[in-house]
């Protein structure tokens, strides 16, 4: 790894940090917080490469679990928020939309019930919500088909703005 690398990853991760933690402290915007947090990894790809993000990603996932005071919120950026930023990096790489999309909410599927699990295991119950559980399913697999464009935005708008001047 070059130096240079090193220190844009320390930023990155101090970055990622910083996000993470206001995710967890503020009363609101939680989510979007988190969402912001996970531009960092495809940018980390861009800028310094994957073998470097992947440090960056287990250095984030690793101090999060430490620092973060909610561990749900660690637990949500090390399952989706941001391990999909290396997923989207390498089923895109397939170019087939189609299977793309379909592998995309698989794993999105995927860590959800883990998350799900995991909070199952620790709270011992999930609070009783009126609320079909179908229609929660629906309503946040489309929610992730938002993320993923908002974030292939981010990724179009960066590989042309940001890129030339980080380089």
């Amino acid at each position: 790894m070059k130096s240079n690398n090193i220190a844009k990853g320390g930023i990155f991760a101090a970055l990622s940090l910083i996000l993470l933690y206001l995710s967890s402290v503020l009363p609101t915007n939680r989510l979007s917080i988190l969402v912001i947090a996970s531009c960092i990894i495809p940018l980390c790809i861009m800028l310094t490469g994957v073998k470097n993000t992947l440090v960056v990603y287990g250095a984030v996932s690793l101090l999060s679990l430490f620092i973060i005071p909610s561990k749900l919120i660690s637990i949500a950026y090390i399952l989706i928020f941001g391990s999909y930023g290396f997923v989207k990096y390498y089923i895109e790489k397939l170019r087939n939309t189609p299977l793309e999309i379909v592998l995309k909410l698989l794993y999105f599927n995927l860590t959800t019930f883990i998350i799900v699990f995991i909070y199952k295991l620790v709270l011992l119950e999930i609070p009783n919500v009126n609320i079909n559980i179908y229609l929660l399913i629906v309503i946040m697999e489309i929610a992730f088909v938002v993320y993923d464009y908002v974030l292939t935005a981010f990724i179009s708008y960066a590989r042309k703005n940001l890129i030339k001047k980080f380089k």
